[in-house]
């Protein structure tokens, strides 16, 4: 047992940011079932501790329970509930890592699953059609947080394409905008809390894209915070002096910077190579178009 629990501690280690993300909603998805299970078998009640984990519509509620806000992105309803989620995160979440960070995608799945709740708290006290059941809406599930990645890279890659089953290459971003359409069209369904926290998510995800061109990096709060977090207790390593001269750290302005001005000259060699062909790139061009595969 114990070599087991080894192996799962080794092969979350070795993983990136997406792996973890999954890993997680995994491990919660899991260890809630059982609970459940325990908890029917042994008449302790029908699950009621889950209201603790969800995040609540009532603004009253969610003073006493703020934890939600972070608890809920991690907790799926049943298996097919969190089997579609982590498809979509895996999925979108590797063509969105061929663009940014590991950190920009765990900071985007936070700030994308925060602003899917506060858009689902906001509406359900604001428009009179939900109001009267705010106080007995609560939410679950990763959606808003996958939304949020998926149009985080299809608003900053718009002409980025993917390739659908039956349909054939179609641009990410008409997938995204006709996702979002789907809620749009369902917000007064059963499930209008999911797909008005659905809008919040993808609606961050376009804020972040432009910002982001713009040289603003929306999750650098929500990942420094992070860190602190990660980091309580930990000793901090001692300063080594350095004598000489030193590199300094990038800035996240320096950063982005970098980063579109790579994208710029990537995107002109495969340009190139479309139409002249792979022995027309210069050596550099070679170097370059390999080293941006291995990324």
């Amino acid at each position: 047992m114990d070599n087991i629990f080894n192996r799962i501690k080794y092969f979350y280690a070795r993983g990136n940011v997406l792996a973890k993300l999954i890993f997680i909603n995994v491990a919660v998805f899991l260890a809630v079932r059982l609970i459940f299970i325990v908890a029917i078998l042994f008449r302790m009640g029908d699950g009621d501790f889950l209201r603790y984990l969800q995040m609540p519509a009532s603004p009253g509620e969610f003073i006493y329970q703020p934890w939600t806000i972070l608890t809920y992105m991690f907790l799926h309803a049943d298996f097919i509930h969190i089997l579609f989620n982590m498809l979509w995160l895996y999925w979108f979440g590797k063509i969105f890592l061929q663009f940014f960070s590991e950190r920009h995608l765990g900071g985007m799945y936070v700030m994308g699953g925060i602003a899917g709740a506060l858009l689902f708290m906001i509406a359900y006290n604001v428009f009179p059609y939900f109001r009267d059941t705010s106080s007995l809406n609560l939410l679950m599930g990763a959606s808003a947080s996958v939304m949020a990645i998926v149009f985080a890279v299809a608003f900053y890659r718009k002409d980025y394409e993917i390739n659908l089953f039956l349909v054939g290459r179609v641009k990410l971003i008409y997938l995204a905008l006709f996702a979002l359409l789907i809620d749009l069209l369902s917000i007064t369904s059963e499930n209008a809390g999911g797909h008005i926290a659905h809008i919040g998510g993808a609606l961050f995800g376009i804020v972040f894209a432009v910002r982001f061109q713009q040289g603003k990096d929306l999750t650098v709060f929500i990942n420094r915070l992070i860190d602190r977090v990660v980091n309580i207790g930990k000793k901090r390593r001692p300063r080594m002096k350095v004598t000489g001269s030193k590199r300094r750290p990038e800035t996240d302005m320096e950063y982005n910077a970098r980063k579109q001005k790579e994208m710029k000259n990537l995107d002109a060699i495969l340009d190139k190579l479309k139409r002249s062909g792979y022995e027309s790139l210069s050596a550099d061009e070679k170097k370059a178009l390999f080293n941006a595969s291995r990324k």
